[in-house]
């Protein structure tokens, strides 16, 4: 291995992560609007400033969740497998979109409800 600094560690995971965050924020928007679509028109009933204020805890709930990824990243970077991570991170970025996506949906699917 050679010698990283944790300087180095951070800029490194910082440089994959955060470009990454977009994808991550815009995958999860599409899904929302998917749903909100998708329930149309009963969701229309649903769009309010509490449901906004909602969304936007969620979206925040969300982002503070996808700095999960910078634990593991830099432990796995800290590590002498630090290049083979390095090449498979990827697959924790996957991991997560498609489990923030599954929240997403369930959580906008609740909000979007046909009202009772």
């Amino acid at each position: 291995m050679s010698e990283e600094t944790i300087k180095d560690m951070m800029t490194d995971a910082i440089r994959y992560w955060e470009v990454r965050r977009i994808v991550y924020n815009a995958i999860l928007t599409a899904i929302v609007a998917a749903v909100f679509v998708a329930r149309w028109p009963e969701s229309r009933f649903a769009v309010s400033i509490d449901v906004a204020q909602s969304f936007f805890i969620l979206a925040v709930l969300a982002n503070v969740a996808y700095c999960a990824a910078y634990i593991v990243d830099l432990a796995a970077q800290y590590s002498a497998f630090r290049s083979t991570w390095r090449r498979y991170r990827s697959l924790l970025f996957a991991t997560g979109i498609v489990f923030a996506g599954i929240l997403a949906r369930f959580c906008a699917m609740g909000i979007f409800s046909h009202p009772t």
